[in-house]
C-alpha cells in the first residue's frame, strides 16, 4: 500500500501538469490492439485508407448493406481502443440496408499520427469527404452517428459542414452518451477526485472551449437530430444529453435509455428507435432544400 501511494501521486501530478499545459489529448486513449474483426461477425467489409490534409493515413472499415443499399452511416466511436472495439455498434445496421464506415482517428488502431483534439476534428471530416467522393452519395442519405466523445466531434463536424453548405447534404444526426462541453465534462471528472477537487475550477479552465458541442449543436438545424442518453450512464451523466437536447433546433428528439455507458445499441428497442428515425429523414434532399427555402 505504501507504495502505491507515491505512484498514485505522481500519476496524478501528471496528469494536473498536462491540464495546466492545456492539454486536450487527455480526452483520448488510444491503442493498436485488434479485438474483433468484421469477418468474425460474418460481415463483408473492406479496408479503407484515406489521407488527410496534414499527412496523416487514416485507417478504417467500409461494411457495405446486405442487399440494397437505403443509406450510409458515418459512425465516430468513442476515445478508448480503436474501432475493432466499437464494432457491435454498428455491426447490426448493415443487416438493415445501410452502408456503414467506421474511422479510426490518428494514433487509434492502425492509423498514422498522435491524436490531440485538433487532429481528431481533422480526421473526422477527412472520413466524411472520403465518403462524399467515393460512395455516390448524392443518391443515397448520409446519417451521422456518434458516440460519447464521438457525438461531440460528430456534433461539431456537422456544424461545420451545415453551416458551410457543403456536399453531401446530411439527412440526420445520431448523438449517443455525448458530453455537452469539453471544459464542463473535465470540471465533473476533476471534481470526482479529492485531490484534485479543491482545483477543479482553474483547471478545467486549462481545456479549450473552442469546440464546445452545446454552442454548435443549434447551427446544425435544420437537418434533424436525435440525442440517445441513458439514466443509468456512470461516465457521462444524463444531464449532458438534456442539455444538448435543450439547446438543438427542431427537428430534435430526445431517446431515454437504461443501458450503460456506449450500450443503447445492444438491445433491440434502441436500434429500432435509431432505424425509426433515419426512415422518418430518409431523403437526401429534403434538408438541403427547406434550409435553401428559408434562405
Amino acid at each position: 500500500m505504501e507504495s502505491r501511494i507515491p505512484r498514485l501521486l505522481l500519476t496524478t501530478l501528471a496528469a494536473m501538469t498536462t491540464l495546466l499545459q492545456g492539454c486536450t489529448s487527455l480526452f483520448f486513449y488510444p491503442d493498436q490492439q485488434t479485438y474483433l474483426t468484421p469477418d468474425r461477425l460474418e460481415l463483408t467489409y473492406e479496408d479503407v485508407w484515406i489521407d488527410t490534409p496534414d499527412g496523416e493515413t487514416l485507417h478504417a472499415w467500409w461494411l457495405p448493406a446486405e442487399g440494397e443499399a437505403r443509406g450510409h452511416v458515418y459512425f465516430l466511436h468513442g476515445n478508448a481502443q480503436n474501432i475493432s472495439s466499437h464494432i457491435l455498434n454498428v455491426a447490426w445496421l448493415p443487416e438493415e440496408g445501410y452502408n456503414v464506415l467506421l474511422l479510426d482517428y490518428r494514433g487509434y488502431g492502425r492509423s498514422s499520427g498522435e491524436i490531440d483534439l485538433e487532429g481528431a476534428l481533422i480526421d473526422s471530416e477527412a472520413g466524411l469527404r472520403w465518403l462524399e467522393a467515393n460512395r455516390e452519395t448524392q443518391q443515397l442519405p448520409v446519417y451521422m452517428l456518434g458516440q460519447s466523445l464521438g457525438g461531440a466531434l460528430a456534433i461539431i463536424l456537422a456544424s461545420d459542414w451545415v453551416s458551410r453548405g457543403n456536399e453531401p447534404p446530411l439527412s440526420g444526426l445520431i448523438a449517443d452518451s455525448t458530453f455537452s462541453g469539453f471544459r464542463a465534462i473535465a470540471r465533473e471528472k476533476l471534481g470526482d477526485f479529492w485531490l484534485t477537487w479543491p482545483i477543479q475550477i482553474p483547471l478545467s479552465w486549462t481545456v479549450t472551449d473552442q469546440y464546445e458541442p452545446i454552442d454548435k449543436i443549434a447551427d446544425i438545424s435544420p437537418v434533424p437530430v436525435i440525442i440517445v442518453h441513458s439514466v443509468k450512464d456512470g461516465i457521462i451523466p444524463t444531464h449532458h444529453g438534456l442539455r444538448l437536447y435543450e439547446a438543438a433546433r427542431e427537428p430534435k428528439r430526445f431517446r431515454r435509455t437504461d443501458m450503460p455507458h456506449g450500450g443503447a445499441f445492444m438491445l433491440p428497442e434502441y436500434r429500432q428507435a435509431v432505424l425509426d428515425f433515419m426512415e422518418e429523414h430518409d431523403s437526401p434532399r429534403n434538408d438541403a432544400e427547406e434550409k435553401a427555402n428559408k434562405n
